[in-house]
């Protein structure tokens, strides 16, 4: 945990809490929230035994393999009015992390999973606390597959998973990865993006890196179980709304408008 706790120093975030190994970074930033933590305090695990995906999806996290780690963000009431953007927030830093320090483009499966080559990279997770209509707190997990160590079997992925030194070697280019380098450019990432939550220029960086634009998709509401909580849409990715909804035309040629939730999204093998 040292490497990773010296790829901090001189950045403009809060007090960190390291673990070697915890059940969830998640859990233990909303414990840690709950007990008064400041905004930008950060929690790091080498290895998460019980770490989650949306729908209650497991996330793996062998040690020194990933890098998982999980903001408190206390909003401001101008960033409450857009807290569902937080995971877009988030996907973006990971993005341009891949992007600059890789040469890796990445792509953001809507609305929370990071793509190189059509495989999961990465999974942002943000859980908001809310008291009296104002949001208290926003824990913003990210989870990234560094070495191939961290891609879990085949029959435990809900869809196919890859991670960057995979990515490189496939082009030619194996390296080993340094985590604190890449932990601070995901965090300086949030840094830069915050101050243009709910902004024009955020959705429109989002909606550079859609994955599967102008491609036919199914999309289903799931509950935390993973069964699905109403019949499945399936339609043509337009792009993104003002607000960071998805835009799909439908075989019937209407545009449906769907909220980000607790939502799978697959393309299907149907042609445009």
């Amino acid at each position: 945990m040292d490497e990773l706790q010296g790829g901090l120093a001189g950045l403009a975030i809060g007090p960190v809490r390291f673990h070697e190994h915890v059940g969830s970074t998640n859990d233990e930033a909303a414990r840690w929230a709950v007990a008064g933590a400041p905004d930008l305090a950060l929690v790091i695990a080498d290895e998460q035994t019980a770490g989650r995906g949306r729908a209650g999806r497991r996330w793996f996290t062998p040690p020194g393999a990933a890098l998982a780690l999980s903001l408190v963000l206390r909003p401001t009431p101008a960033e409450s009015a857009h807290a569902a953007l937080f995971t877009a927030l988030g996907a973006l830093a990971v993005c341009q992390s891949l992007e600059h320090g890789f040469h890796l483009p990445a792509e953001i499966k809507w609305p929370n999973d990071v793509l190189v080559e059509r495989r999961k990279l990465a999974g942002v997770l943000a859980e908001a606390s809310w008291e009296a209509g104002r949001c208290q707190s926003v824990v913003l997990g990210i989870g990234i597959n560094v070495s191939t160590a961290s891609v879990p079997p085949t029959e435990a992925c809900d869809y196919p998973a890859t991670c960057v030194e995979d990515c490189l070697a496939r082009r030619g280019d194996p390296q080993r990865v340094d985590r604190p380098v890449l932990l601070r450019a995901i965090l300086e990432g949030i840094l830069e993006w915050r101050p243009h939550l709910g902004s024009e220029s955020l959705i429109q960086a989002w909606q550079g890196r859609l994955a599967f634009r102008q491609e036919w998709v199914q999309v289903v509401a799931e509950g935390q179980d993973g069964t699905a909580l109403a019949p499945s849409r399936e339609g043509q990715v337009l792009g993104l709304g003002r607000d960071g909804e998805l835009l799909l035309r439908d075989s019937r040629g209407e545009v449906i408008h769907l909220q980000a939730g607790e939502m799978r999204l697959r393309p299907t093998s149907r042609l445009v």
